[in-house]
């Protein structure tokens, strides 16, 4: 396909996800089953225009005051595409796939200056939080906003149960792979430019072989912060596919007892595969929602670990549909339901253990508003600073928290490299 015919086809897949609100993987899926002729290549490049559109959405949108596909996938494609402006104008009119000519104002629009926007529109976050991210950021605000607009990289972890890092980058080696700064077992891909893809990694040998897994940095130093090891008795209460457990397993090298469970059993359902191509052999699935055989277990964990579910505002540079689509009835919602996970939790801490609380959101009320309500209802739970935590489990200083708080460890795109990752240790008095 010509570069024009992609711009096409992202204008089509964008139609699908803004009108029917799709997800952005399933349109782009469907896309490509309904045009077989379109290549692996052609179809990394449209699901990058695609995704580069919604990331910058409310820029492009002011950019060319037009909030339709057509505009959002026109003012994506001179970055995506790596086309200058003038080039793009000239696709807009060059054959039978190509999108129709540009007026006057969209040309205009291509080299609109972003520095005359308004800052939540230099930073593509929603309005409505804005008050927030600059009450998080202050003067960072926008800087953190435009980190969570970009390309995120490729991260990996490496399985220590039955490889090194040395052993793993070297099989990754053809991919330009480079170590994480603050894990010690993470490996990392940056992210593609341009029209390029980014690798297929589970078609590799080494993944294959459970020589590592894919996660996040901030992912994996959340693991790491819980302080796993052998022989201690550790739960994983929101075990989803099984990637925080996977983690936990190794640390604890094989020893011990690790339980998972998640009450979706369709979340749950990869952690099987996972377990076994990674080696575990210490961990036992609980049946999905089974909540009376997860209140049995009783208080003997060393380690909850509380990957609670969130509105993800962390990964919206993974997920960027789900940025515009947010409500503050969603955020109220997932309240709810971080409360009902914690109060399940708590009790089943032993008195000397740690409840671990992760989310991948930045927003105050899931995380330090969450942690205020456990301790209202079990006053017995005190947070223990992230850096005691830290200094523990990983190498090096602690970073400082991007919201400059002491206690609970918040990450970002732009202060970290990592995606939004909150998390907080609460250690149960003996």
């Amino acid at each position: 396909m010509r570069p024009a015919g992609r711009i096409t086809a992202a204008m089509e897949v964008l139609q699908e996800v803004l009108t029917r609100h799709r997800p952005a993987a399933d349109a782009l899926a469907d896309w490509g089953k309904a045009h077989r002729i379109a290549g692996s290549g052609d179809r990394a490049a449209i699901g990058n225009l695609v995704y580069d559109a919604l990331r910058r959405r409310s820029s492009i949108a002011w950019a060319f005051e037009d909030d339709s596909p057509r505009a959002l996938a026109i003012g994506a494609a001179p970055e995506a595409l790596q086309l200058t402006p003038a080039e793009v104008a000239a696709l807009c009119d060059a054959g039978p796939h190509a999108p129709a000519p540009l007026d006057p104002r969209e040309v205009r629009a291509l080299t609109r200056p972003l520095a005359e926007a308004p800052p939540h529109i230099q930073a593509d976050v929603p309005e409505w939080l804005w008050p927030t991210f600059v009450a998080l950021f202050g003067e960072r605000a926008v800087a953190e906003g435009r980190a969570l607009a970009a390309r995120a990289p490729t991260d990996v972890r490496v399985n220590t149960l039955k490889a090194t890092r040395e052993r793993v980058a070297k099989s990754l080696k053809p991919f330009g792979v480079v170590e994480t700064r603050l894990s010690p077992l993470g490996l990392r891909i940056p992210p593609p430019t341009g029209p390029h893809r980014t690798p297929n990694l589970q078609a590799e040998a080494a993944f294959e072989a459970g020589w590592f897994e894919i996660q996040d940095e901030g992912s994996q130093v959340a693991a790491a912060l819980a302080g796993a090891g052998p022989r201690l008795q550790v739960l994983d209460i929101c075990a989803g596919g099984g990637g925080k457990a996977l983690a936990l397993a190794a640390a604890m090298q094989n020893t011990g007892q690790l339980y998972a469970y998640d009450d979706d059993r369709l979340r749950l359902k990869p952690i099987f595969a996972r377990l076994k191509r990674a080696g575990v052999r210490n961990a036992q699935v609980l049946r999905a929602g089974d909540t009376a055989a997860l209140s049995a277990l009783g208080a003997r964990f060393d380690i909850v670990f509380v990957d609670a579910p969130c509105t993800g505002t962390g990964v919206w540079r993974r997920r960027p549909e789900a940025k515009w689509r947010l409500k503050p009835a969603s955020v109220e919602l997932r309240q709810r339901d971080q409360r009902e996970v914690l109060a399940t939790a708590a009790p089943l801490v032993k008195p000397g253990g740690a409840l671990v609380y992760a989310t991948c959101s930045l927003l105050p009320e899931e995380n330090a508003g969450a942690l205020a309500w456990l301790q209202a209802q079990r006053p017995e739970f005190a947070i223990e600073p992230y850096p005691v935590a830290w200094r523990r489990a990983l190498p090096g200083e602690p970073p400082a928290s991007a919201d400059g708080d002491r206690e609970s460890l918040l990450l970002t795109p732009a202060s970290h490299a990592t995606d939004g990752f909150f998390v907080s240790i609460l250690r149960r008095r003996a």
